[in-house]
C-alpha cells in the first residue's frame, strides 16, 4: 500500500486554526460553573435533608457534579433540583444503585469495544488488501459520544453526586485502608472525571487509527536491500516490520557466522528511518531493490514470492517526515483534551498520575536507577568478552544470556513452523501451553476458550475483551509457510497479555475493577509468559547459572528500554514547549534528544557518541507515551519471577489478576508483599556478575 502523507503542511496550519476554534468554542461559556453561592445552598439544603453524618459525601459529590455541569444542563436552579432528586442517602439503595452502575456500563462499553474491534479487523488482520472504506470504517468511534449523552441523560451527574473522587495522593494514601467496594465505587466516578467533547474524541481517534495504520504498513523487504558491496544479505519473501521484526532480526543474528554483517546493515536501516532518509518507495515495496549505502533504488531483477507489480519509473525521494508528521497529529489531538482536565493539563500528566497512578519523578528516578547503575558496564564487559569483540551500537538488543541465544534462529523457524503451521494450530494448542505453565486444565480450558487467535497485520497485540461473555483477541503475524520464531515469540507475549485481560475480567469480583494498575503491569505478565517460550517448545537448556543469566539478561534488557524511555519522555515534554512545531523541527528534536540520552548513558561503554538508535521504536510514534511502561514491566516482572520461584505460576497468577485495577502500590503489598523497586533486579544481577566475572 503507497503510504499516505498525513499531515503535509497545509493541513498542519488547517489543524492549528482547528485547535484554536475549539479552544475558543470550548471555552468560560461552555464550560462554566455553577457558582460557589449556589454550590453552598445545594449542600447546606441537602444536610439539613440528611443529617450532619452524611456531610462528607454530600459536599464531595456536589461539588464534583456542579464543577462539570454546564449552562446546557440546566440553570441554577435545575442543579440544585437534580441534587435534591438523585443524592442517595440509603446505604441498600446506594448499593443497588451502584451495582446497576456496573452491570449496565459492563454491557454497554463491551459492546461497544466490540463493534470497534470488528470496524477496525480490516486494519489490523491480515486478511487481504484494505479497501478505501475500511479505513473510514476503521476512523469512526462508536464511543466518542458515549460519554458525552451520559452527561446529557444526568447518568454521569449520579454517579459524580454519590461517589466520589480522589486524587492520586489521597488513593496512596487511603487506598490500602478501602474495602473492594470502596475501591469500585472510586472507579465508578472516575469514569466521570472529565467531559472531553465528542467532537474532541473523534479527533484523538483518528490520530491514532491513523498511526496505527501507518506503522502496520511499514514492512522493509530485506532480499531487495543490498549492502554496500551490492550484495543480497537476506533471503527472499522476508518482510520485517519496523521496528519489531529489525529489532528481532538483529537479536537472531548473534549465533549465525554472516550475522555481524547483518546487523550492521539493519542499523543502518533504522538510522535512515529515523533521520528520514529512507526512499519513501522502498516502505512496502518488493518491486525495488535498496542499496543502504549510495541510499540509490533501482527496479529490482529479482522475483520472490510476494512479487508487486513493476513500477514505470523510481522515485527516490526520501519519506517526507512522515514519521514526526503522525507523532504531531497525535500530540495536537491530545492538547484538544488537556483544556477539559484541568487538574492534569497536559498528556504527562494524564499518563502518569490517572493511567499508571505512579508519579513521574518516580519512574523517571526508577530508569535512571537502572541507567546510572555501575553494575551495567561490568554486564557490558561480559557482553563483549563473550562476542570477543568491542560493543557495537545495536548490541543493546544483546540476547545471548537468554537460553534461546544457544539456537540458530533458522532452528527455532524450522521447530516452531512445524508445529504451528497456522493460527488454528496455535489456537488449539493453548490449552496444552496454559497446563504447561502451572494452570490447571479446567482453567487452561476456560482461558483458551475466552481467546481468539488472529493473523495480525502488523507485529502483533493483544485485545482485550470489556464484557465477560465477549472473548479476547490474540493477533500475531503468521507468514503462509507457518509461524516463525520471531511470531511465536510474540504471540507467547501477547498470550500474558490475554490471560491476564481474561482473569481480570472473569475472575474479578467488580467489573469496574477489571485490568491491573497500569499497562506496565500487563507488560510483566507478559514477560513471564513469553521468558518461557523455550520451555513450551522444550528446547530450555538446565543450566546451572540459569538464574544468574536471566538476572544479566533482565538487567540489559531494562537498560535499553529505559534510554527508549526517557526519549518518548523528553519528547513529550518538549513537544508542551514547542506546540508550533513543524514535522521537519520535531525531527530534529527527536534525533537531539536520542543523541543526547545516549551520549548520557551509553556512549561511555558502547564508545560512540551521537547515535539515534534509541529513537526507533514505533511505540513512540503511535501509541502516545506509552513507552515507559516496558521498563516498569520488566522491574515488575522481575519481583514477580522472584516471588514464584517456589510456587505455582498459574494459581498465583489467578491471585494477583483477581486484585484488579488498584494503585500500585496497594497491589505489589497484596501480591507479593513488596512495593515496586529496582533493588530486587540490581541485587540479583551484582550476585549474577560474581559467578560470570571468576
Amino acid at each position: 500500500m503507497k503510504h499516505i502523507s498525513i499531515f503535509s503542511a497545509g493541513l498542519f496550519f488547517i489543524f492549528i486554526y482547528f485547535f484554536l476554534s475549539c479552544a475558543k468554542e470550548y471555552g468560560e461559556d461552555t464550560m462554566s460553573r455553577i457558582p460557589k453561592a449556589e454550590v453552598k445552598t445545594a449542600i447546606e439544603k441537602l444536610v439539613s435533608a440528611h443529617g450532619e453524618t452524611e456531610r462528607y459525601r454530600i459536599k464531595k459529590g456536589v461539588k464534583q457534579t456542579a464543577q462539570l455541569w454546564r449552562k446546557e444542563d440546566g440553570d441554577v436552579e435545575s442543579f440544585t433540583q437534580f441534587c435534591t432528586d438523585y443524592f442517595i442517602a440509603d446505604s441498600a439503595i446506594l448499593a443497588e444503585t451502584f451495582n446497576r452502575f456496573e452491570k449496565n456500563l459492563e454491557s454497554v462499553f463491551g459492546h461497544l469495544h466490540g463493534i470497534r474491534r470488528d470496524l477496525q479487523e480490516p486494519m489490523d488482520l491480515d486478511i487481504g488488501p484494505m479497501l478505501p472504506v475500511d479505513y473510514l470504517f476503521a476512523e469512526y468511534s462508536p464511543t466518542a459520544h458515549v460519554h458525552e449523552d451520559f452527561f446529557k441523560s444526568k447518568i454521569a451527574f449520579v454517579a459524580l453526586l454519590n461517589f466520589p473522587q480522589y486524587t492520586l495522593e489521597e488513593k496512596l494514601k487511603l487506598g490500602p485502608h478501602w474495602s473492594r467496594q470502596q475501591w469500585a465505587q472510586m472507579r465508578l466516578a472516575e469514569l466521570f472525571a472529565t467531559r472531553v467533547p465528542p467532537e474532541i474524541r473523534q479527533k484523538q481517534d483518528q490520530a491514532y487509527v491513523a498511526a496505527n495504520n501507518y506503522i502496520n504498513n511499514y514492512n522493509l523487504y530485506m532480499h531487495h536491500i543490498l549492502s554496500e558491496e551490492g550484495n543480497r544479505l537476506f533471503p527472499p519473501g522476508l518482510r520485517l516490520l519496523t521496528h519489531w521484526n529489525l529489532r528481532d532480526e538483529i537479536r537472531g543474528l548473534y549465533l549465525d557466522p554472516e550475522g555481524l554483517a547483518k546487523q550492521k546493515l539493519i542499523q543502518t536501516i533504522m538510522e535512515k528511518i529515523i533521520l528520514q532518509e529512507i526512499p519513501e518507495t522502498v516502505i512496502n515495496n518488493p518491486s525495488v531493490d535498496w542499496n543502504v549505502s549510495t541510499n540509490e533504488v533501482t527496479i529490482s531483477p529479482v522475483n520472490d514470492t510476494e512479487r508487486a507489480e513493476t513500477p514505470a519509473s523510481i522515485d527516490n525521494r526520501p519519506e517526507p517526515d512522515t514519521r514526526y508528521a503522525t507523532l504531531l497529529k497525535i500530540f495536537h489531538a491530545e492538547r484538544l483534551a488537556d483544556p477539559f482536565y484541568p487538574t492534569m493539563p497536559t498528556l504527562m500528566d494524564r499518563r502518569f498520575q490517572h493511567d499508571r497512578q505512579i508519579p513521574e519523578a518516580e519512574v523517571e528516578a526508577l530508569l535512571k536507577a537502572v541507567l546510572s547503575s555501575p553494575l551495567i558496564e561490568r554486564t557490558a564487559k561480559i557482553i563483549e568478552k563473550r562476542l570477543r569483540r568491542p560493543l557495537q551500537p545495536f548490541d543493546i538488543w544483546y540476547n545471548g544470556f537468554k537460553a534461546k541465544g544457544t539456537y540458530p534462529e533458522s532452528e527455532l523457524d524450522r521447530i516452531v513452523s512445524k508445529k504451528y503451521p497456522n493460527p488454528t494450530a496455535f489456537q488449539n494448542d493453548l490449552p496444552n501451553i496454559l497446563r504447561k505453565l502451572g494452570f490447571s486444565s479446567e482453567t487452561a480450558f476456560f482461558l483458551a476458550s475466552k481467546i481468539v487467535v488472529d493473523p495480525a497485520r502488523g507485529s502483533g497485540h493483544a485485545m482485550g475483551a470489556q464484557r465477560r461473555e465477549d472473548n479476547a483477541h490474540l493477533r500475531t503475524r503468521i507468514p503462509s509457510t507457518g509461524m516463525n520464531y520471531k511470531g511465536y515469540n510474540i504471540a507467547v507475549h501477547e498470550f500474558g497479555h490475554n490471560c491476564e485481560q481474561v482473569l481480570s475480567l472473569n475472575r474479578i469480583d467488580h467489573t469496574l475493577l477489571n485490568g491491573v494498575p497500569n499497562t506496565g503491569f500487563t507488560e510483566a505478565f507478559a514477560f513471564v509468559f513469553q521468558n518461557r517460550d523455550l520451555d513450551l517448545l522444550g528446547l530450555a537448556q538446565k543450566e546451572p547459572y540459569n538464574d544468574y543469566s536471566n538476572a544479566l539478561d533482565n538487567l540489559w534488557s531494562t537498560y535499553e528500554i529505559a534510554g527508549v524511555s526517557l526519549v518518548d519522555m523528553t519528547v513529550w515534554h518538549w513537544m508542551y514547549d514547542h506546540p508550533k512545531a513543524t514535522p521537519a523541527e520535531l525531527k530534529a528534536a527527536v534525533i537531539r534528544i536520542a543523541q543526547d540520552i545516549w551520549n548520557t548513558y551509553y556512549a561511555p561503554l558502547f564508545g560512540k557518541r551521537d547515535v539515534v538508535l534509541l529513537a526507533i521504536y514505533s511505540h513512540m510514534i503511535g501509541y502516545g507515551l506509552y513507552l515507559p511502561d516496558y521498563p516498569l514491566g520488566h522491574i515488575i516482572a522481575f519481583q514477580i519471577e522472584q516471588y514464584l520461584k517456589d510456587k505455582n505460576l498459574g494459581g498465583e497468577m489467578e491471585r494477583m489478576c483477581s486484585l484488579g485495577s488498584i494503585t500500585p502500590d496497594a497491589w505489589m503489598q497484596a501480591a507479593l508483599g513488596k512495593p515496586i523497586s529496582a533493588e530486587p533486579m540490581l541485587k540479583a544481577a551484582e550476585n549474577a556478575l560474581h559467578v560470570f566475572e571468576q
